[in-house]
């Protein structure tokens, strides 16, 4: 549990509006002081920036603005498309849920958000969090918004001794003490603001920080042991195979993943499934075994070496394989051919683009003269 009670006396809350009136960062979607708040603008963004750093998400911001500046429009847009416009932020799932929320804002509420949060929370791909942030920044009304910056804020302010994820009852509660009455939606931004800009994760500037005279970890120069983490479980290592085939004409064959499920509805090369017990030398292996079911497999298939990438739950590594196929060559069921400009915009998630630029570096130095796969 956390120790002792935060001074409330003229208030942390008060004091931490006052900071934020005179510092307040300028986001793209952040209302200008005065101006009312865009629904829309706001819960574009909060989704954008889950598990994603603010600097990441202003060009893709920006890109679903110009393509879809208004809810109606977003809902009306392909969703390839909007797979497509969201490729390289991660956390697919969350694409197809902003397009579903899209359509059920245009069906089901004329266009307009919600204002409450239990009515926010009814939309598809918006939990706890999210429609909190909505009804507090958008809507001005009294909501407890806790990100990773509020948590590592309130973690230092009290000195919380309960690590995360468990302690976060706990922050909340104590987000809720200090929580002013007036103002809810610029009390959450500032504190975002405050753990984003002041109590960073590492050399937070306490000196600067409003709230010092407060914080029993600055008081106790214990800033960095907090938020408390629990032991990471070690991450399991996948493995498989994924197979990069060029056509003589520069067209390359993709299909598209299943609409559920990890990566779902993304653009893919043909591969493997990725499992946990396969050997270190697994990618060493010709394609044609163990299941790869490699396109095209009588081509001339190439090892172009292996790539690693790190989802939530495990680490992958993937072997990539590389060939050509004559001009004539059909798609197989399920694939497409795809040409450079359509490449340059498929909507490949960054586990494929790194096996792409992993192929395409292979032919770039050496075209198909390398190992031969089975040699």
């Amino acid at each position: 549990m956390g120790k002792g009670k935060i001074n409330s006396g003229v208030g942390v809350g008060e004091r931490l509006l006052a900071w934020y009136d005179r510092s307040r960062r300028t986001l793209p979607w952040r209302a200008a002081p005065g101006q009312k708040p865009d629904p829309y603008a706001v819960w574009l963004s909060e989704v954008m920036l889950q598990q994603t750093t603010v600097a990441a998400v202003g060009a893709f911001y920006a890109k679903f603005l110009g393509l879809w500046p208004r809810v109606e429009n977003l809902a009306a847009a392909p969703v390839e498309a909007v797979m497509q416009a969201w490729a390289g932020l991660g956390y697919y799932s969350r694409a197809r849920n902003l397009h579903a929320c899209a359509q059920s804002i245009v069906r089901d509420h004329g266009g307009r958000f919600p204002n409450s949060e239990a009515d926010l929370l009814r939309l598809p791909g918006i939990g706890p969090y999210t429609a909190a942030a909505i009804a507090a920044i958008a809507f001005d009304r009294p909501a407890i918004v806790v990100d990773g910056n509020v948590e590592r804020v309130i973690a230092r302010l009290r000195a919380v001794e309960t690590p995360m994820p468990a302690a976060k009852k706990e922050i909340s509660a104590l987000v809720a003490e200090i929580a002013p009455r007036v103002r809810p939606g610029d009390f959450a931004q500032a504190m975002m603001d405050l753990g984003a800009t002041i109590c960073t994760p590492r050399n937070p500037a306490c000196v600067l920080c409003p709230l010092r005279g407060d914080c029993a970890a600055s008081a106790a120069g214990t800033q960095e042991d907090y938020p408390r983490k629990a032991a990471k479980k070690p991450r399991p290592l996948r493995r498989g195979a994924v197979f990069y085939l060029r056509r003589s004409d520069g067209a390359v064959l993709t299909r598209t993943r299943p609409p559920r499920g990890l990566l779902g509805g993304m653009e893919e090369f043909f591969g493997t499934d990725w499992r946990s017990e396969r050997p270190a030398d697994w990618a060493a292996l010709p394609p044609t075994g163990d299941g790869a079911a490699a396109p095209h497999a009588h081509a001339d298939w190439r090892h172009a070496g292996e790539i690693e990438h790190v989802f939530t739950h495990f680490a992958l590594k993937l072997a990539v394989f590389v060939a050509e196929a004559p001009h004539s060559a059909p798609a197989p069921e399920g694939g497409r051919w795809q040409d450079e400009p359509q490449m340059r915009a498929a909507a490949l998630p960054s586990v494929m683009r790194k096996a792409e630029r992993a192929a395409l570096g292979f032919l770039a130095v050496s075209g198909l003269s390398g190992e031969k796969i089975g040699s």
